[in-house]
């Protein structure tokens, strides 16, 4: 009894594409070549999206797996696998399309609800599988739609909240679904419609100005806000100009607020009536007349010297009858100076700040605009100096310079010259300073500075710097006398110079030996200096050299010379005379030995 699968086929009938609600099939079927016709048995399963849908033992060559009514949860793809004498096939998979769903069913959790609630909506698929693709509607008279969407993954129900609106009476919802099959949408149709009436918590509210909403400052204006509540409980009024709260009550049906007119007041009004989530709004216009303008303040002098008179007058334009005060205005408030419309007075420098005046008339005070007073001490005669101290630079380098005046009030206008041309302008408190780069040898040599504020008194002026210019020093040579060889005993002088540079110059002289050694140092206001060195000895043999510097602080090395300290001329002598001796002696003593031999 041998056996073997050829083909393993699945197909649906009557075809992949199937309307919702009509029959159709899933078909296995299994072309088996035999040796002799013997009974096989064979067991067929159908899977669909990889989960067991259809299992059956048969004899026969095929099985079919029956839908009577087929709904969009049976779309997928479909495969089969058949099973026989421990043998195994499966087919290819298909995939099956009900087109069209069921239409949806939806419910509302009340049918009449109030302003500021909400309605609770449900809606339903029972005969589809997620995931699925909700839309909510709610519709009132004359206007758009408002959409609301979810997707379920795992529900074919969903539930969503709709706010009820102030001007909502009768509104009407509706849902419906989507669900996506291999990039394509299956759609319902609309679900039944669904109506909701809604009731009014309390009125509009009433926002009334008394005695009227066009009123003159210093007059009294009280506001009145009202509604009509069906239920006394939680219930808000709120009185706003421009978004700030001017007062609120709870649990009562009339709000109250009075105050004195000012042109503050003028401006919308809105009157605000809350409870729970409902809120309904009123609004009124008020307009306040001027009952007077503000007051002006003028003064004599903006600018003034110190113990100068300074006269301030307060005034309004067509009014007289006011009542006028002066201040002063700091960082801590404001300081009355006199209750009247003028005020004189002799002013120092602590004087200096912003005046206004104010005036009152029915209880409505106002401000004029501040003026300010600028009181000046004359500048004291600056001094001119360098930042380093000394009065001096190194040529090349740059020069720092300060002006300073102790007296005098801010803003102090400081001015650098350099000789007769002015090379900086400074607007400071009480000093400045001015930088001269890359001094030349040749440059004038006098600064000065100049300091003046807004004082009648004009500019002072500081005393003339001159400033001495540091040459460094160029060019060190070391010399001697007599150079190279010297005899034991005798003086030899050695000469330090330099081509160029600032006097005093300071000379040092050094040997060198295992480690430097200083031999000799002076300094001296000229351009070399000259050591005497008496009496030189074997121990003076060696390498020299000097070095020179001065204040612009760069030291400038020599060359080095070499000093040999070799036998006087008497001292080869004496030696000279101590060989010959010593040579005669021994000649001497050789032909006496040798006449003694003889004679022997």
């Amino acid at each position: 009894q041998v056996f073997t699968f050829n083909t393993v086929e699945i197909k649906a009938q009557p075809s992949v594409k199937v309307k919702n609600g009509a029959p159709m099939s899933i078909v296995c079927h299994a072309d088996i070549s035999k040796s002799n016709n013997f009974q096989l048995k064979s067991n067929f399963t159908i899977f669909k999206d990889g989960k067991l849908v259809f299992m059956r033992v048969s004899d026969k060559g095929d099985a079919q797996y029956k839908i009577s009514v087929a709904r969009s949860s049976d779309t997928g793809d479909y495969e089969c696998t058949v099973e026989a004498g421990g043998k195994v096939k499966s087919s290819n998979s298909i995939h099956v399309w009900v087109t069209g769903m069921t239409k949806p069913i939806l419910t509302a959790e009340k049918r009449e609800v109030l302003e500021g609630e909400v309605v609770k909506l449900r809606c339903a698929l029972p005969e589809e599988e997620p995931p699925l693709h909700f839309f909510f509607r709610k519709t009132k008279m004359n206007s758009t739609p408002k959409e609301k969407y979810v997707l379920e993954k795992y529900r074919n129900f969903s539930v969503v909240e709709f706010s009820v609106e102030e001007g909502d009476n009768i509104l009407q919802f509706d849902c419906f679904a989507k669900r996506n099959v291999k990039l394509e949408y299956d759609i319902t149709e609309p679900s039944n419609k669904t109506l909701v009436t809604v009731r009014e918590p309390f009125i509009k509210p009433t926002l009334n100005a008394r005695p009227t909403s066009n009123i003159t400052e210093g007059e009294r204006i009280q506001f009145e806000c009202s509604t009509v509540v069906a239920k006394m409980h939680d219930i808000e009024i709120i009185l706003q100009k421009n978004k700030t709260i001017l007062k609120s009550v709870r649990d009562e049906k009339l709000l109250k607020y009075a105050a004195v007119a000012t042109l503050e007041h003028s401006g919308e009004y809105l009157c605000k009536v809350e409870q729970g989530r409902a809120s309904k709004t009123t609004k009124l216009n008020v307009f306040v007349s001027e009952l007077f303008p503000k007051p002006i303040l003028v003064a004599s002098m903006s600018t003034l010297d110190e113990n100068k008179e300074l006269t301030l007058n307060c005034s309004i334009s067509g009014f007289q009858q006011a009542n006028f005060s002066i201040l002063r205005k700091t960082s801590k408030g404001h300081i009355s100076l006199k209750n009247s419309r003028s005020l004189t007075m002799r002013v120092n420098v602590n004087d200096t700040g912003s005046y206004i005046c104010k005036a009152e008339l029915k209880g409505i005070v106002k401000e004029s605009k501040p003026v300010r007073i600028n009181v000046y001490a004359p500048v004291s005669k600056p001094t001119l100096s360098v930042v380093s101290g000394l009065p001096e630079v190194v040529l090349g380098k740059p020069l720092w310079l300060i002006c300073r005046s102790v007296m005098g009030t801010p803003p102090i206008v400081f001015t650098f010259y350099k000789g007769n041309k002015v090379k900086k302008t400074i607007i400071n408190d009480t000093y400045a300073t001015f930088m001269d780069e890359n001094i030349e040898q040749n440059d004038e040599r006098g600064y000065k500075c100049d300091a003046r504020n807004n004082h009648s008194t004009g500019m002072k002026a500081s005393n003339i710097l001159n400033i001495t210019v540091i040459v460094p020093i160029t060019n060190a040579s070391l010399g001697s006398v007599p150079y190279g060889e010297v005899e034991d005993g005798r003086d030899t002088a050695f000469l330090c110079s330099v081509k160029g540079g600032s006097w005093p110059i300071h000379f040092r002289i050094f040997k060198k030996t295992d480690h430097e050694v200083l031999v000799f140092e002076r300094s001296e206001n000229a351009s070399s200096i000259l050591w005497h060195k008496n009496a030189v000895s074997r121990q003076d043999t060696g390498t020299y050299y000097c070095i020179a510097s001065n204040r612009a602080n760069v030291d400038v090395k020599s060359q080095p010379i070499t000093i040999s300290v070799i036998l006087a001329a008497w001292q080869k002598g004496v030696i000279a005379a101590f060989v010959l001796i010593t040579i005669a002696g021994a000649v001497t003593l050789t032909l006496w030995w040798f006449l003694c031999k003889k004679k022997k």
